[in-house]
Parts: C-alpha cells; structure tokens; sequence
C-alpha cells in the first residue's frame, strides 16, 4: 500500500527508504512547529503595548544555546547514521544478483541479457531474485529512475554505474529519465516487467511471432520515435509518419525523393543526410546503432500507417 508522499512500494528497500523519509519528515514537522509556535509566543510576550512600555531586557541562556547545537547535531548524527547504512545497501548489490546491461541514448533504454538477448524499451526480470543493471549511455546524461522500487542512479557517457533492486511482485513499473537530456526527455520511458522464475526463463528463451509490422510499433514507441513524428499527420518536431511510405519528400536543399524503403532506412540510420523542408535537423545520430533487423521492423510498421 502506498503512502501520501509515496507510490506504492515494490522492492525490499523500499520499506527501509520511506521509513528514512518518514523519519526526517516528522523530525522537520516537529522542528516546524516549534520555531513558529516560538515566533507566535515571542511576537505577543514582548509585543509593545503601549507608547510608554519598556520590554523586559532578556538575557542570553547558556544551556539554551548550548542545546540548540547539541540537539540538531545528534538529530543529523542519526539521520546521516540510518542513511549511511542504507546508501552502502543499495550501492552494494548482493553476489548473487542476475546482471543485466542497460544502455541509455537519446531517448530510449536499451537491455542486454546474459544469453545476449537484446529488448529496447522493456526491463524484463525475475520476481525474488536480486537484478544489478550496468548502465552506461551513448550520448549525454541521463538518470533510471524507478519510483516504486526507490531506486534512482545516474548514467554517465564513456562510464559504467551501476543500480540493484529485488521486485517483491510480478507486475509493471514505469521507468523514468530524471536527467535532462534533450527534446524529448519527457518521453524517454521504459517499463520494468516483472515475473515469477519460471515465467521469466521462457520469456528469455522465447522468440518473437508478431507479425514484423506490430514488433515495429511497439519498436517506435520504445524508442519514443512517436515524441517527435506523429501518426495522425499533425506537426511536432519531426515530419508525421501517416501516409509517408510512397509519398513524395521535399528537401531542405531543394531535392527530392519518393520515401521509400532505402529513403525510409537512410532517415532513420543517417537523419541529417536528407533534411525534410521546414523542418529542423535535430534528429540524433545514435538511431544509426539500432539493429539491422529492428530498422526493418520499424520500416514495416511505417508502412501500415496511412
């Protein structure tokens, strides 16, 4: 069950952060309260009530001053105490933790298993069993963040960091980039699916049967092609993909083309080559490490959207 500042938790550190937290929210609640309360107290003891009226001198309190240091310095001993402990926890991931890799780009999440089964978009893990993620990014920073699993860590280009957790329930949690990172920093988002073991060891030894044009949508959307190209013809950032495949493209230097397949493949893997009219040319280079295989499929998909 989740709390009023806190989504419901789904890790075994979960529990462990919120009462930390919690902790330091009602240390300050009760810190607030007793400044205000003496603020009120000390306007209406030593207001002045009358042109002739002398306030009372007030001394200073050596045992006053002297708890006002010692008092927040223990509180800060025991947050910083507590939360020590918990950082080394959750830097530290358990031996035996199922390692996955995770590359981050502009703007999507890409997952590389032990078997090399490679997802874009997914995080697929076992329910009970401690996963560590490697990540590293291909561009610039960016941060995976998991609100339920209270798990939040940088990933940092030409660098490896790294992120464990041990989901508690077979469900789905949405993942976040918390760094900014660009233009569609809002929509680079992933989902942590979790499942039960064995669950999880057909779904790692399973192939694929969508047909290729479906596998592309759901490859468009994991790459979060559709933040910048629309599918119902309005304009973003990008031209929309809706009727594009044989239609014919006018271009920022006054040429053109018919989009087809190998148009299709070029403005995915090189998108500054051929610069749409009007349009910007912010397309990142880092689609050109996408798959062979999934640039088809995505080429596939675009085809269907008339």
């Amino acid at each position: 069950m989740g709390t009023f500042w806190m989504p419901e938790g789904a890790s075994t550190m979960a529990g462990e952060i919120d009462w930390l937290f919690y902790l330091v929210y009602w240390i300050s609640v009760v810190i607030f309260i007793g400044v205000v309360s003496a603020m009120v107290y000390f306007a209406i003891r030593y207001r002045r009530k009358d042109e002739n009226h002398i306030p009372p001198v007030v001394h200073e309190s050596k045992l006053l001053e002297a708890a006002m240091i010692v008092v927040p310095l223990i509180l800060c001993m025991i947050v910083f105490t507590f939360g020590f402990k918990s950082y080394l926890k959750l830097n530290i991931a358990p031996p035996q933790s199922y390692v996955v890799e995770a590359l981050a780009s502009q703007w999507k999440w890409d997952f590389t298993y032990p078997n090399g089964k490679q997802v874009t978009g997914e995080l697929h893990v076992p329910e009970g069993r401690p996963v560590q993620l490697k990540m590293t990014s291909m561009d610039v920073l960016h941060s995976f963040f998991v609100p339920q699993f209270r798990v939040k860590q940088d990933v940092i280009p030409n660098r490896y960091s790294s992120v464990w957790f041990q989901a508690t329930r077979a469900d789905s949690f949405d993942v976040f980039c918390t760094e900014y990172c660009g233009t569609s920093h809002s929509g680079m988002l992933a989902r942590v699916i979790v499942h039960p073991q064995d669950e999880f060891d057909q779904w790692l030894e399973a192939g694929d049967d969508r047909p290729l044009a479906v596998q592309g949508e759901s490859l468009f959307r994991a790459n979060a092609c559709n933040s910048c190209h629309t599918v119902d013809g309005s304009r973003l950032v990008g031209p929309s993909i809706q009727g594009l495949f044989g239609s014919e493209r006018q271009f920022a230097d006054g040429t053109s083309a018919v989009a087809d397949e190998e148009y299709l493949r070029t403005s995915i893997v090189a998108p500054a080559s051929q610069i749409v009219e009007s349009y910007p040319n912010v397309m990142p280079a880092t689609y050109a490490s996408l798959r062979p295989d999934d640039v088809s499929k995505i080429i596939e998909y675009i085809k269907t959207v008339q």
